[in-house]
């Protein structure tokens, strides 16, 4: 299918690869994996020709058809729906419908054979390409997706860049290519969707290869691992769990033949030290010089990943009870989040939210952290000290803060030994440290605020997404810290291995209700699978004479009816006011963001300062409109629904 041979390519005077070499097969399910930075999402632009190599070849049969799912497709934008942006899949069989269109006009007046033919030739053609069901296939795809029957004629450019990116990821999997290459494909997708996609990529029958952080995912979705690594691909033949056993197998090898080579080099070195000066052992002694010369080297194993080795504590001890809500009611306008739920979380507890997107688990985080207005009793425990990170904290970071610094003011009153040795294990070591924070990637801000939520002193830690922007030695990490902290924390994650490692207890939201239960996720996966296998098997059973017979929808009053839609038709336009808004905002943001990396504005202090207030600003009013798109689209799906009813 596609064969890489001698592969070098270089950034600059940087190796990315060096003599690399791989064949992908029809039907491979390969992930790619491998630290940041190494050249992964590098190979795949290779592939598809959009980076030509220094040198070696890329080799591909003529009927290879590739869809390339990358980070860059969320630029794209259009006013059409996204039902009509994902449909752009069909492109011969939607051209082939506008011919039918026009011949069935001529067909009205003019009834010649000729005609005939080429209506049944066109049709016949436009079945084969599968015309019929392209809108059944499309309509599958989103809301397999997470979308919503209702938001697929809204236009694309009204939701969100992750949004975007799942109709771009619907559009190639309808194009059915006979290879998928996806960077980072869970990137922007709820657990629910994460799972829809695993099994599709089960099912499909060419070949994939992802690039991806999310361990399980790997795991469901390929059975062949490729790491990148010293500029080379290393093939496992496994998924992501078989290549760690082989890993370890492969290194405790390496490890015992490179202690072998290194006693035989010394022994060498020692005989032509000891003889070189003899006459009679001279030539003896210069054989093995030049033996030495000769030799393969074998290199050393690589030190084993990050280790977490600083003690996260705290001060002040909490009591028994931490937070408590009774009797807890949400709701935005119209659209009810909580009805009359009690929660409970004890000193200890190490919790996992889980769910879909839209059920209501970022808002409890915000209504335990007292900034969401709820009716109902909130009490927060004797002596607790709370610590709430989420990815737009990211923001508050100070931009022309070296990371040491910004974690010296974070009032921990910890010394510059100590945070070194944190930011160690976070990966910011030596020189590192004093990086701006201006110029870190996305990943590495996230490392830095989540170091600064470890070292504060709060006993109880509320984590909305810690795991995005951060590669599997980053998510490690985390795991560490939080396996050695010895307080209380909720964390909301779609990563399932992290979620599997770190919490006790997972929490979902069912009937606008917080349910718990009392174990880990992968029991809690379980105890889920049993209750849909019974739910189905009940259903199945229900004797006929007992289901409940469908009424008929009494006839709605035409004033109420003619009420609630104009009452739709406000919010609607309230909405697209909104959405204008935040495009306005999201694009002055985005010049400011430039404006503050341009090296003319940001070596001017007084110019930096004035930049950067005028972001804060224009920050604060786009959080304050999304909440608002929220607060409109969740009182929108209200209106419909009962228009629906």
């Amino acid at each position: 299918m596609i064969s890489i041979n001698n592969l070098n390519f270089h950034f600059g005077s940087r190796p990315m690869y060096e003599d690399a070499n791989l064949h992908i097969k029809p039907k491979d399910k390969i992930g790619l994996i491998g630290l940041n930075g190494t050249g992964k999402s590098t190979l795949l632009r290779i592939i598809v020709g959009e980076y030509t190599p220094d040198s070696g070849s890329i080799q591909m049969s003529k009927e290879t058809t590739i869809g390339f799912l990358n980070q860059d497709l969320l630029s794209y934008e259009t006013h059409e729906s996204i039902l009509s942006v994902a449909m752009q899949a069909f492109e011969e069989a939607l051209i082939l419908q506008q011919e039918i269109e026009k011949v069935l006009v001529e067909f009205e007046t003019d009834y010649r054979d000729e005609l005939v033919d080429k209506l049944a030739g066109l049709q016949e053609r436009f079945e084969a390409l599968g015309g019929y069901s392209m809108q059944a296939s499309a309509e599958a795809i989103l809301e397999g997706l997470g979308f919503t029957t209702e938001e697929l004629q809204q236009p694309l450019a009204s939701f969100s860049g992750g949004w975007r990116m799942r109709v771009m990821l619907a559009k190639i999997l309808l194009q059915k290519p006979s290879l998928l290459l996806l960077d980072e494909p869970t990137n922007h997708l709820d657990l629910p969707s994460i799972k829809w996609l695993e099994t599709y990529l089960e099912r499909f029958e060419g070949a994939v290869v992802v690039v991806s952080h999310d361990r399980e995912f790997l795991d469901k979705t390929t059975n062949i691992t490729v790491e990148v690594a010293n500029a080379k691909l290393n093939v496992y033949a496994g998924n992501y769990s078989f290549y760690i056993e082989e890993k370890a197998l492969r290194n405790e090898i390496q490890k015992g033949a490179y202690e072998n080579q290194q006693a035989h080099i010394k022994q060498t070195e020692r005989f032509i030290e000891r003889f070189k000066a003899k006459a009679t052992k001279a030539k003896q002694a210069q054989s093995r010089m030049k033996q030495l010369e000769r030799m393969d080297r074998i290199e050393d194993v690589a030190p084993d990943a990050a280790k977490v080795n600083f003690s996260f504590k705290f001060s002040t001890q909490p009591g028994r009870h931490i937070f408590r809500l009774e009797h807890m009611s949400k709701s935005y306008g119209n659209k009810l989040i909580f009805r009359d739920t009690n929660v409970h979380v004890e000193r200890g507890d190490k919790i996992a939210l889980v769910g879909g997107n839209g059920k209501g688990k970022s808002t409890l985080l915000r209504i335990i952290a007292g900034t969401e207005p709820i009716k109902g009793k909130r009490e927060l425990g004797h002596n607790v000290i709370m610590s709430f990170y989420a990815q737009h904290q990211l923001e508050s970071l100070s931009v022309d803060n070296e990371i040491l610094q910004e974690l010296q003011q974070a009032g921990s009153g910890k010394s510059e030994v100590e945070l070194r040795t944190l930011l160690g294990s976070f990966l910011f070591t030596g020189e590192t440290v004093f990086k701006k924070i201006k110029v870190l990637s996305g990943g590495e801000k996230s490392r830095v605020a989540l170091a600064k939520t470890l070292i504060s002193e709060a006993n109880f830690l509320m984590l909305d997404e810690p795991t995005n922007h951060l590669d599997m030695q980053s998510v490690n990490i985390l795991i560490q810290a939080l396996e050695q902290y010895e307080g209380t924390f909720i964390v909301i994650s779609h990563d399932r291995y992290f979620v599997e490692n770190v919490a006790t207890k997972i929490w979902y939201i069912e009937d606008y209700q917080l349910k718990e239960y009392p174990g880990t996720y992968h029991e809690y996966e379980a105890f889920q699978e049993k209750r849909e296998k019974e739910a189905k098997k009940e259903a199945v059973n229900a004797p006929a004479a007992k289901q409940e017979e469908v009424k008929p929808k009494q006839q709605r009053d035409t004033s109420e009816y003619n009420a609630l839609n104009n009452q739709l038709k406000q919010a609607n336009k309230k909405l697209n006011e909104v959405e204008k808004a935040i495009q306005r905002l999201e694009q002055e943001l985005a010049a400011y963001e430039t404006q503050i990396a341009d090296p003319k504005v940001y070596s001017n202090v007084n110019l930096l300062q004035e930049t950067s207030l005028k972001f804060q600003t224009v920050q604060k009013e786009l959080n304050a409109k999304q909440e608002k798109w929220e607060e409109l689209m969740l009182e929108v799906e209200d209106l419909e629904g009962k228009l629906a009813d």
